[in-house]
């Protein structure tokens, strides 16, 4: 109990974790600012339909989602900081160059390109995250740094509405890549976290450890992703033009549920928060599936931004409980691996949903999925101890390779 009062005691959020997070925000503003802009500018400037737009959006988790493992396995071998400057460097690169040649080919081969980056930062950015926080409020890192991610994909949208004005996709795509290269030079600022360890190479390529949470993640998210993709096609139907302004919403919701409401994760624990979470993702895709209005989806976006608050900070507590800290990486990769394929499944399976029936009946597979995550979640960590930091001989077993925990 006193090791756990000491803890609670140590500083958070020192110099060098505020130096990571800002980083995740320019980083995260880039991919926010593409978020409306792509499919407007494959359903206005290249004719694509609802299908193409989905796969459009879907290439960049499909080129993520083939790197975020072994991203987690250089970053436990090589660290986290060239995770994060290598993989901003890409994203900014692919973004400037989106609108080299306007076609639908290579805007696919550009977002699988930026998956690669995407992969490489996240992996880098999360895991230093939570190097740099004593083990009881890992779940309060992980709600600071996703600060970070949802203040980018939150007002990022409104950046990229602003820029566009229209149709000046090119200022989009500059304004993105600029973004990302300032948050690869804010990274090269960072230091190394890693702890180097003898058995860093032995961890298995997927982490065991993240594989259900994974699953519960992605089942929640292609709602959540695809509540944000299709949204700019939608708003119009009900009299939206501009959906600016109910991205800006969901940003603000989740921007201060995530700051004040940090320590939740950790004093409810991992299971209650994500009940929280994925019954509000269900109800509000609920919502937005039945109540076909402008008052309906800003209603939806409100209570899916709750649910977004707590989603990824419960997964990834239920993910890292008791893992070695030179296995951390690999289970965060792991772990990210499924929050991609959540967005590349969100875009493909979503847009054949709605080219075959409608944007609300997009919403409402959605919601099943969502319900679907509650279930596996309640039956797979009922006996899981709210609120309580294991040990190792907790969930190790007695011939486990020494170990280090923060």
């Amino acid at each position: 109990m006193r090791r756990r009062r000491a803890a609670d005691r140590e500083p958070l959020l020192t110099a060098r974790f505020v130096v990571v997070v800002t980083s995740g925000i320019f980083y995260f503003l880039a991919l926010g600012a593409l978020l409306p802009v792509v499919p407007r500018y494959v359903d206005k400037r290249l004719g694509g339909n609802d299908v193409a737009v989905g796969v459009a959006v879907g290439a960049l988790a499909v080129g993520a989602i083939l790197l975020r493992p072994l991203a987690g396995r250089l970053g436990d071998r090589f660290g986290r900081r060239v995770l994060m400057v290598g993989g901003a460097l890409m994203v900014a690169i692919t973004a400037a160059s989106a609108g080299v040649v306007e076609s639908l080919a290579w805007l696919i081969a550009t977002r699988l390109a930026m998956g690669l980056g995407e992969a490489c930062f996240f992996v880098g950015g999360t895991t230093m995250a939570t190097d740099l926080a004593p083990e009881s409020r890992r779940g309060e890192a992980v709600s600071y740094w996703s600060v970070a991610v949802w203040t980018g994909l939150g007002f990022g949208p409104v950046l990229g509405e602003a820029l566009l004005g229209g149709s000046n996709y090119q200022l989009v795509w500059l304004a993105a890549g600029a973004s990302a290269l300032v948050a690869a030079l804010i990274a090269c600022t960072t230091t190394e976290t890693r702890v180097v360890h003898e058995h860093a190479e032995r961890g298995k390529l997927i982490a065991p450890a993240a594989v259900r949470p994974g699953i519960i993640l992605a089942a929640t998210l292609i709602g959540i992703t695809g509540f944000s993709v299709f949204l700019p096609l939608y708003g119009p139907e009900i009299g939206v033009d501009d959906v600016g302004l109910v991205f800006l919403v969901y940003g603000i919701v989740v921007l201060a549920v995530r700051i004040i409401g940090a320590r939740l994760p950790d004093i409810l624990g991992p299971v209650t928060a994500g009940s929280i979470a994925i019954g509000s993702t269900a109800v509000g895709l609920a919502v937005a599936a039945l109540w076909h209005s402008a008052v309906g989806v800003f209603v939806a976006a409100l209570v899916i931004a709750v649910g977004s608050s707590f989603l990824y900070p419960a997964a990834l507590l239920l993910s890292l409980r008791g893992v070695p800290e030179h296995q951390r990486a690999s289970v965060v990769g792991t772990l990210s691996a499924f929050f991609d394929f959540a967005g590349g499944a969100s875009g493909i399976i979503l847009g054949v949903v709605a080219a075959i029936s409608s944007y609300q009946g997009a919403f409402g597979v959605s919601a099943v999925l969502a319900a679907f995550a509650f279930v596996l979640l309640r039956s797979g960590f009922a006996g899981h101890r709210e609120g309580a930091v294991p040990t190792v001989a907790e969930v190790a077993p007695a011939t486990a390779e020494p170990t280090t925990l923060p």
